[in-house]
């Protein structure tokens, strides 16, 4: 199998809902599947879904501080966020895996954690036959122009607006 490098980015809701049906199509298929959060921590529902229901074909691993990073990070967080980056690599090329998927990972560039040329190296890493997914809110140019499928999730209308709190299994 081919596989190809992927983004999920804009500033509409969706992208980890996206990754999470890529993950669900994958696990279907009989693939093995490294499922990475960055930002986040296990209080949500994908996070208990995937583990309860897909141990046996899907590795999910957090490394969020499960708070949002508004100022400056935290030496502890750029490090939490450095071994997460590290994680993925080995899951791209330890041949364990045919899909790896950096949620939010793109999202931790913008928050200060790692650089940009950390994914794009982490892209450059990339067996041929290995899918690589991240998702995140901003990628930039040389993000975009490296993947070979990008899908920007553009909001049109959010209940957000409206002052509707997040809800769990629906946002988190």
């Amino acid at each position: 199998m081919t596989g190809c490098f992927q983004i999920y980015t804009g500033n509409g809701k969706g992208k980890t809902t996206a990754a999470l049906g890529l993950a669900l199509r994958a696990a279907g298929a009989g693939r093995r599947i490294f499922f990475g959060q960055f930002l986040k921590t296990a209080a949500t529902g994908e996070a208990a879904a995937l583990r309860d229901r897909f141990a046996d074909c899907l590795d999910l691993v957090q490394f969020g501080p499960g708070r949002f990073i508004r100022a400056a990070p935290e030496p502890g967080e750029i490090a939490q966020a450095r071994r997460g980056l590290e994680s993925l690599r080995a899951a791209l090329t330890g041949g364990r895996y045919h899909l790896v998927i950096g949620d939010e990972a793109v999202t931790a560039v913008r928050a200060g954690l790692f650089a940009e040329a950390d994914l794009l190296a982490l892209a450059d890493a990339r067996p041929a036959a290995v899918e690589l997914l991240l998702t995140g809110r901003g990628a930039g140019p040389a993000l975009i122009a490296r993947a070979d499928l990008v899908t920007d999730m553009r909001e049109v209308k959010h209940y957000f607006t409206r002052g509707l709190p997040p809800r769990p299994g629906i946002e988190y």
